[in-house]
């Protein structure tokens, strides 16, 4: 089974930045996409980015032009560069990973991570 752990969410106030980031357990070159998708309270999941193995990136409408996007295949990693940064971003953030092939094969998420945008 492949295991993502989540990381560098908290507290941050209004126009500020994180980074959060993503560990797999296995090697990220088997995922072909990596994702990051958010729950907002009393809202539905949405996607917030994406990132192909290749590093192809897409977003979603809220987060272009603040969120960037990355990986790391030689670090097995993913990151979301979170700047100017509103109360509306406060959700729990999830790592999710899809393989189409190999041993890998399957769809995965983290146990999600808290950002919470506030004065």
């Amino acid at each position: 089974q492949v295991q993502l752990v989540e990381s560098g969410g908290g507290l941050v106030q209004p126009g500020g930045s994180l980074r959060l980031s993503c560990v797999s357990s296995v090697s990220s070159l088997s995922l072909n996409y990596m994702v990051w998708h958010r729950q907002r309270p009393g809202k539905e999941r949405e996607l917030v980015a994406g990132i192909t193995v290749d590093g192809t990136p897409y977003y979603g409408d809220f987060a272009k032009g603040r969120f960037t996007i990355s990986r790391d295949n030689t670090k097995n990693t993913m990151s979301l560069q979170m700047d100017s940064l509103k109360p509306e971003d406060t959700a729990v953030y999830y790592c999710n990973a899809r393989s189409t092939s190999g041993p890998a094969r399957g769809d995965y998420w983290g146990q999600g991570i808290q950002v919470t945008v506030s004065s």
